[in-house]
């Protein structure tokens, strides 16, 4: 995995813990929804490229 798409998805899960957590501050169900998919999201590109780096 190279540096860069580690800081990519790390960026990508705060940007998503942001939106939650200001979503549930707000009461907005929808912004704290999209957070949480960000968040998953995030998860799931860093999964994806600790695999290809198992096949290196």
């Amino acid at each position: 995995m190279g540096l860069d798409d580690k800081i990519e998805n790390t960026t990508d899960k705060l940007t998503g813990k942001g939106k939650e957590a200001a979503g549930g501050a707000t009461g907005d169900e929808d912004l704290k929804a999209e957070g949480k998919g960000d968040q998953a999201k995030a998860d799931l590109k860093q999964a994806g490229e600790k695999v290809k780096d198992v096949f290196k």
